[in-house]
């Protein structure tokens, strides 16, 4: 029974360095950050239409400003000339507008909390990218460093080393 198991192990053993060779970190790293890259693409494609958004209730802010400045100047003319019927719809148009312009003014401060949600978020997603490309450069170069080692030509080798190992072998065989 301990035979199977002990073989069972080194069965186990070997399939999983045989997957973990298949997995190559260095190809899954990559990947990470070519997904890391697409995910920060789409934050930073997002935070451009926030921004464009904000624009718009900027100036849909300022054009419903406009109109409730007019309905104002519209307002002291019907008062002055004791025109009560057409100045009650204009205070009906008027606090409609003002209304509006409260509801595009809690957007855009809406909009304003996710662009710097978003903000926050794409700095770090930024950083993570740049850590995760770092140890991508690190594997790399360890990876050329190791290869550099294991299949780089022996440094010159001397005579004398040479008579050494020689001699070695001969009495190695001699005692066999």
């Amino acid at each position: 029974m301990a035979l199977i198991t002990r073989l069972s192990r080194l069965f186990e053993a070997d399939f999983h360095a045989v997957l973990d060779r298949i997995e190559e970190p260095e190809l899954q790293l990559k990947q990470a950050v070519r997904e890391m890259q697409f995910a920060l693409d789409q934050d930073r494609q997002r935070h451009r239409l926030l921004q464009h958004e904000a624009g718009r209730l900027d100036e849909a802010s300022a054009g419903v400003s406009a109109a409730i400045e007019g309905f104002d100047q519209e307002l002291d003319i019907c008062l002055g000339a004791n025109k009560d019927d057409l100045a009650r719809d204009l205070v009906r148009r008027k606090l409609a507008n003002e209304k509006q312009l409260q509801a595009i003014r809690a957007q855009a401060q809406a909009v304003e909390s996710q662009c710097r949600d978003l903000d926050a978020a794409i700095d770090e997603h930024d950083q993570q990218l740049a850590a995760m490309k770092q140890k991508l450069e690190l594997l790399g170069s360890q990876d050329s460093a190791a290869g550099d080692r294991i299949y780089s030509p022996p440094e010159s080798i001397r005579n004398e080393e040479v008579e050494i190992a020689l001699l070695r072998e001969k009495q190695r065989r001699a005692k066999s």
